[in-house]
């Protein structure tokens, strides 16, 4: 494809966007959706809060993993939803292209912790599992 990710994380310049652990970039041609939801949960567990970036086309993918997790109870927003324009190189074409982008960061909701107990523990006793 022509489009060069790269330039996600600000050029590869290792700044302190680079350095974030709990930062999902989501693409909507790699991964399925609810990998990246499963994901978002792991490193709510882990980290309290989970940051979902994406650009272009990949927003609306961002917008609807945020959303399942909140309607599910499982996080909350911590802080504004940004967005932003990101100039990234075309190979094809060799220029720069203007690509949108947004950051949405959750936090652990406090029902999380008893709302992921409760799937486990439904998974665990499923009657599918004793036949």
């Amino acid at each position: 494809m022509g489009v060069e990710a790269v330039g996600a994380t600000g050029g590869g310049g290792g700044g302190v966007e680079a350095q974030k652990k709990n930062r999902i970039q989501v693409s909507n041609t790699k991964k399925p959706l609810f990998f990246y939801v499963n994901l978002a949960k792991r490193y709510i567990q882990q980290h309290n809060e989970v940051e979902l970036s994406a650009l272009g086309m990949a927003i609306t993918t961002v917008v609807t993993i945020a959303e399942i997790l909140k309607n599910n109870g499982l996080a909350i927003e911590k802080t504004e939803v940004l967005t932003s324009t990101v100039g990234m190189k075309d190979e094809n074409k060799g220029r720069v292209v203007l690509k949108a982008k947004i950051e949405i960061v959750l936090g652990k909701s406090e029902k999380f912790d008893l709302l992921m107990n409760a799937s486990n523990v439904a998974t665990e006793t499923d009657p599918k599992d004793k036949e």
